[in-house]
């Protein structure tokens, strides 16, 4: 990511966000998502409702970047989910790595009493903390913002500095980021998890490691990586899910729950047909007592 700019890619996901919240047979709402939007996709947002828009919306996002429309409503819907059985297994708090404009602090009427802690780097922060203010009037009370620049800082010393409480059961969602990272960040984000409390959970996403290392045997995923690499926001890291479990267990974290994106839009979405984005997944995990 350029360093003067926000997340590209967490605007897309808002965009995605913001198209099924105008679908008469939405999956979810999402009335804040719009409003991190650039002119044109906030013009294609509102245009959407008319078949002809939508079929041409749909059409172009599918042409470019085959599956990722689909996927990535399945994925916010299947991550939901999880949440709030985690909350209702007893979490006290949420933790969001990398929030992007993750918005279910404010959309979620389970979570609106629940602490959440959202942590990324300042450019992405403050223009959401804006965003919110305009649009809310305020910053939600439930809701804490915390910047990080990873070239200068871990998670370590900013849980120090800001008091984070690791002994009350958490649940840390970290979505779309791990594939941005380099195998030593992603093992020390883990080891910085595992330090909540017995029977925290995570929820996380990451790509399948063949797509890394071939991406022509995924449909769309030549091209996919080809356009991050001009944006700057090139993948780095993947899991083979058979090695995801014993890879958990070194943080004493048990793995319960691991889906492709075919089948969590396979869970939600059966109505809609759509191919690709295989290659991205979704897990959750629970820390174990020993």
């Amino acid at each position: 990511m350029k360093a003067e700019k926000t997340s590209r890619t967490a605007q897309y996901m808002a965009f995605f966000r913001a198209l099924e919240t105008r679908r008469k047979d939405r999956l979810f709402s999402d009335p804040y998502a719009i409003h991190f939007l650039d002119s044109k996709l906030r013009l294609a947002v509102r245009l959407y409702p008319y078949p002809i828009f939508e079929k041409y919306i749909n059409n172009t996002i599918n042409r470019k970047i085959p599956g990722a429309l689909s996927s990535g409503i399945a994925r916010t819907k299947y991550i939901d989910s999880l949440l709030e059985k985690a909350v209702s297994n007893g979490i006290k708090q949420v933790v969001i790595l990398g929030a992007g404009f993750d918005t279910r602090a404010v959309r979620l009427d389970f979570l609106k009493t629940i602490p959440v802690i959202e942590i990324d780097h300042p450019n992405t922060s403050n223009f959401k903390a804006e965003v919110y203010t305009k649009r809310i009037g305020k910053i939600p009370e439930n809701v804490t913002f915390l910047q990080i620049d990873f070239n200068k800082q871990n998670l370590d010393e900013l849980a120090l500095k800001n008091n984070l409480d690791f002994s009350i059961p958490t649940a840390v969602i970290w979505e779309g980021v791990t594939n941005y990272l380099t195998e030593e960040a992603v093992k020390s984000t883990f080891s910085f998890i595992s330090k909540f409390a017995p029977n925290s959970h995570v929820i996380f996403t990451y790509v399948h490691k063949d797509i890394l290392q071939n991406p022509a045997s995924f449909l769309g995923g030549k091209k996919l990586l080809e356009d991050l690499e001009k944006i700057e926001e090139h993948w780095t890291f993947g899991f083979l899910p058979e090695e995801l479990p014993s890879y958990l267990n070194q943080f004493k974290i048990e793995l319960l729950e691991d889906l492709g994106a075919d089948e969590y839009r396979e869970k939600f979405l059966q109505k809609r047909s759509e191919k690709g984005y295989e290659f991205y997944r979704t897990a959750a995990g629970i820390k174990n007592i020993l």
